[in-house]
């Protein structure tokens, strides 16, 4: 891994004893709050690899459920989280896959349900509290959470990317990283779109009118 800087070695202020296990998932659990939009009724977290056996050590479980709350990294309630999401009424489940070989060690599945709503998305801590979302809704994505960003939903036909294109360029947003993900060809897709720039409501209401485009989520900056 390639660090930027020696933040990225020493990480972030946290509450926890990891900056991979406790504060890279407090941010995964955040994410995953913020693209849900509003507090869940029921969250299944799924641990796997080293997040699997030691969760309880570093604190992996408080963390992710401080980061559905809403609680930073260094947010001293983090601890206590367990407690404050039984009384804010949200039901944590937890499963241990211990079968289940992946990719990266520090994996998570979180799964959020409500009345009316699901989520379920793939995150990874890859150290230093840098974390990598690597699948939401069965679509293979990487979004970093680290610089203002939007996911648009969209129907895979022609000429949508550079529609949405159009309008970031149109309100000078700089585009740092960008890909598409389809589940077939001419079937449902997403863009993971990461700018330099802070994102204004405009833009996502523009890009929400144009054709072919059923959902833009934007990450709370």
């Amino acid at each position: 891994m390639k660090y930027r800087s020696a933040f990225d070695i020493i990480g972030p202020i946290m509450v926890g004893p990891s900056s991979s296990h406790t504060a890279g998932a407090a941010r995964i659990g955040r994410v995953a709050r913020t693209l849900f939009g509003r507090k869940p009724k029921k969250a299944t977290i799924c641990f796997y690899g080293s997040f699997a056996k030691t969760y309880k050590g570093h604190g992996t479980d408080v963390a992710i459920v401080g980061g559905l709350l809403d609680f930073d990294t260094n947010d001293e309630r983090i601890p206590h989280s367990l407690t404050i999401a039984k009384i804010e009424g949200i039901d944590i489940q937890f499963v241990i896959e211990n079968t289940i070989v992946t990719d990266h060690p520090n994996t998570v599945k979180i799964c959020l349900e409500d009345n009316d709503k699901e989520l379920q998305l793939v995150g990874i801590s890859i150290g230093g509290g840098a974390i990598e979302i690597i699948e939401l809704n069965s679509f293979k994505l990487k979004l970093t959470g680290e610089c203002p960003a939007i996911l648009v939903v969209h129907q895979d036909q022609f000429g949508v990317i550079t529609a949405v294109t159009r309008v970031l360029a149109d309100y000078r947003l700089n585009v740092g990283h960008m890909e598409v993900t389809r589940h077939a060809v001419g079937k449902m897709a997403m863009m993971v779109i990461e700018v330099d720039q802070k994102i204004d409501e405009q833009v996502i209401n523009e890009i929400e009118k144009l054709t072919n485009v059923t959902q833009v989520i934007k990450m709370v900056e």
